[in-house]
């Protein structure tokens, strides 16, 4: 049985103390805990010594809507919550509900799952098993052990809610010590296994802001070994907005589980662009992502494999938005 490092556990009430706590270092944040408590009997963390919960900071919690119409949904509302409530875009909805299993999406947050660590074959094991090899770049080594010839770690992203929140448009709000600033979900990952957040380790990610979808379709693809239970090791976001003819006027592709980080496929979107979306276009978008993916090897399955299973998905993602 794995069991967890001695530990000091923090409770705030408010997001100025949680802050507050971040500032001394071996503090991490704890929200729904899915992803940090397995890391932490792996000992992944072997600096940390306190974990700050912001589970009694209730202004995280909810959903509430804009006048605009925009959507606000608080960091700490679980997953669960999120594929449940009608007003979250359905493709939203539809990643929520695939993470995972239901104890999971219970216990596990938005901002959680916008925010979970990078994966690794070598590094996502128990501590045992690691002391076999040198370290890896993730543990304070000097070689990825995936990727001997690289200088660069190749954890993988495996967050299901980013492609999609990516190809919505969405945005966070991030309260640190300097106060709160907001940036596009794009741009809080970075192309890197060990660094792949931009936001602060003094940050608090507080809330998601999605656009008014309107005339916006979209569609959430997933592959995984499982129905159930697994992360992914292939996540396709799209969203797209037509004209009053049925013309494609602006659209996103998002890959996830590909790389370090969720990454838009822009050549892909500007074959979308002015153009209806029939099998022609479907066909040629599907072939655009596939050339543009470089599949990190180092998830279930092999990248070859996970290679030709991408037009398959940007297809059938591109064909649920055809049938909205």
């Amino acid at each position: 049985m794995l069991r967890l490092p001695p530990l000091r556990h923090a409770s705030p009430e408010t997001i100025v103390e949680a802050v507050a706590l971040l500032a001394d270092d071996g503090a991490l944040l704890f929200a729904g805990g899915t992803d940090l408590i397995p890391n932490l009997k792996r000992r992944q963390y072997p600096d940390a010594h306190t974990v700050v919960s912001l589970r009694r900071i209730d202004e995280l919690h909810g959903v509430d809507v804009d006048p605009d119409g925009s959507l606000r949904i608080g960091a700490l509302t679980t997953l669960a919550a999120v594929a449940e409530n009608p007003r979250v875009p359905a493709a939203v909805r539809e990643a929520a509900l695939a993470i995972a299993s239901p104890q999971i999406r219970n216990q596990g947050t938005i901002g959680g799952n916008l925010c979970v660590d990078t994966r690794c074959n070598w590094l996502n094991v128990p501590d045992t098993w690691r002391q076999a090899a040198e370290p890896c770049l993730k543990a304070g080594g000097e070689m990825c052990w995936v990727a001997p010839a690289k200088k660069e770690c190749w954890a993988v992203s495996s967050s299901d809610l980013a492609p999609i929140l990516v190809a919505f448009g969405a945005s966070v709000n991030l309260v640190g010590p300097d106060g709160q600033r907001s940036i596009d979900v794009e741009d809080l990952y970075r192309n890197d296994g060990m660094a792949y957040l931009t936001k602060a380790s003094d940050e608090i990610l507080t809330e998601i802001v999605v656009p008014r979808p309107s005339g916006v379709r979209a569609s959430y693809r997933k592959l995984r070994r499982r129905g159930s239970i697994d992360f992914p090791i292939l996540g396709v976001g799209v969203a797209l907005a037509f004209d009053t003819g049925g013309v494609c006027t602006a659209g996103r592709v998002v890959l996830g589980s590909v790389a370090s980080a969720p990454l838009r496929v822009r050549e892909a979107e500007a074959i979308l662009v002015g153009r209806r979306l029939d099998s022609e276009v479907i066909a040629e978008v599907s072939e655009a992502a596939r050339k543009f993916a470089r599949p990190f090897n180092n998830t279930d399955l092999t990248s070859r494999y996970r290679k030709r299973m991408i037009p398959i998905y940007v297809g059938r993602a591109l064909e649920d938005v055809a049938a909205q």
